[in-house]
């Protein structure tokens, strides 16, 4: 009768192996969590990204700075005269505003935050980009500054919550409810497609009451406000028209030097472009200019 075969089996670690393992994790970990944070280098940009690395964060230059200049923004004058003017009074010293930039997209919300910094970097500008994720760390990001010459916008992009994110709070707490003062050197420049920059839902409709003939919204409609009013100015961004459009078309045309922008085919290729894209805005008008540029003078090479 024959025997089966006895399983081999893994030998088990001694327990002095089991510690000297478990000690040396510890060892890095306290070295990890010791570790001082990076160094800033104030000098190596005019922007900065707040970034997070294993436990610590620092604030990293942007070496590659979107150039952008306010002329080259176009169909926007009332938003770009209202927003510079809040700007200049900050970059001066005087009392401003945080700012809300609201509406539909591609039409020039972002880049105007760009291209005034570009303006006024050598006023001494500077601008902190922070993603929704991290909001949690504003009050770190203001202890940082508190102390610098500079003048600081903290810019977040493309900004919208769920209720119960954090970043809500913390973002309602660092513009106004704090017990300590925000920094005289930095302002909130926020970009969204949502004017309250939060969903709404056709069930908060039934909690508004009448009373008297006015009308109050409920205590959800309450709280989704109270966030986006903390933003001392509010600017709108509307789709262009069709003209509008193509005036921008023709802008971006003369800016990369491709004649012929008032011709009936680049008119109608640039419609086309738009209604393919479904938007007839800005970064639309930009996007079909580069792409013609591209083709006419590779045209040109054959």
């Amino acid at each position: 009768m024959k025997k089966r075969p006895v399983p081999a089996t893994t030998p088990v670690p001694q327990m002095a192996d089991v510690l000297v393992r478990a000690e040396t994790l510890l060892a890095r970990l306290e070295q990890l969590l010791s570790a001082p944070p990076s160094v800033v280098d104030w000098k190596a940009s005019i922007a900065f990204r707040w970034r997070k690395k294993a436990v610590h964060a620092t604030l990293e230059p942007i070496h590659q700075v979107h150039r952008i200049d306010l002329h080259d923004l176009q169909g926007i004058d009332e938003q770009k005269e209202r927003v510079e003017r809040n700007t200049r009074q900050f970059v001066d010293g005087y009392p401003a505003n945080n700012v809300l930039l609201t509406g539909a997209r591609g039409t020039g919300k972002s880049s105007l935050v760009k291209a005034l910094l570009n303006k006024y970097a050598a006023r001494g500008l500077r601008l902190i980009e922070v993603e929704k994720r991290d909001l949690t760390d504003l009050p770190d990001i203001v202890e940082l500054i508190h102390a610098r010459p500079e003048r600081y916008i903290l810019y977040c992009d493309d900004l919208s919550f769920e209720a119960d994110e954090p970043g809500y709070k913390a973002l309602k707490v660092v513009l106004d409810g704090s017990v300590a003062a925000a920094s005289e050197n930095c302002l909130i420049y926020a970009t969204s497609n949502r004017r309250h920059l939060m969903p709404e839902f056709m069930q908060e409709n039934l909690e508004y009451q009448h009373v008297g003939e006015e009308i109050h919204p409920g205590e959800t409609s309450e709280e989704k406000v109270s966030l986006s009013e903390r933003f001392g100015l509010w600017v709108s961004f509307y789709p262009f028209d069709q003209d509008e459009y193509l005036r921008i078309v023709r802008v971006w045309l003369e800016h990369f030097k491709v004649p012929g922008g008032k011709s009936a085919e680049v008119e109608h290729a640039a419609l086309q472009w738009a209604l393919m894209r479904g938007s007839r805005s800005g970064r639309v008008a930009w996007q079909f200019a580069r792409d013609w540029a591209g083709r006419t003078r590779l045209g040109r090479r054959k």
